[in-house]
């Protein structure tokens, strides 16, 4: 698949299969995540990896929208290191490139996954630091819940000619 062809066939995918999705799989997503753009190549982003099943199934409680972890096999939260920041304003989009390079690299392996926010809504950043005992330094931004997809959406055409502007308003 290339890349033009995998941004426009990639669909958020919230119903999955029991099929385990190996290490080796999120490995590669990882890698994919962290080899996004970021200001300055200051990489602000801290990865964890849930699979624990009672982990999975308790995050719904945190983030409504989220609900399909109670089915995912595995979930991604994309954190930021505060630590990390020479150019604090920057972050977010830093966050966002690594997971949207994680979404593209799911779909790439054939896994379904989809964004859920976090950041910035308060009540789902305090759960979610409460859930994974995070330091004041680490702020998590979203949550990829990841599976074998049990069905693929078909493909939206989703060119928007009236959304394109040339040289002004």
């Amino acid at each position: 698949m290339n890349t033009l062809e995998a941004i426009r066939t990639r669909r958020s995918i919230r119903e999955y299969t029991d099929q385990p999705v190996s290490h080796d799989a999120i490995e590669e997503l990882l890698n994919a995540a962290m080899n996004a753009p970021s200001a300055a190549n200051e990489q602000p982003w801290q990865f964890i990896v849930i699979d624990d099943r009672n982990i999975l199934d308790r995050i719904p409680t945190i983030s409504p929208y989220a609900e399909m972890c109670t089915r995912a096999q595995v979930a991604v939260l994309v954190c930021a290191d505060l630590r990390l920041l020479r150019m604090p304003d920057f972050w977010v989009q830093d966050c966002a490139a690594a997971t949207e390079n994680l979404l593209l690299a799911a779909h790439e392996i054939g896994l379904g996954a989809v964004w859920t926010g976090v950041y910035p809504v308060e009540d789902r950043v305090q759960g979610f630091r409460t859930l994974f005992s995070l330091p004041d330094h680490i702020v998590p931004f979203a949550l990829v819940p990841i599976g074998h997809p049990a069905s693929v959406p078909s493909r939206e055409e989703r060119d928007r000619k009236d959304r394109i502007h040339h040289n002004t308003w």
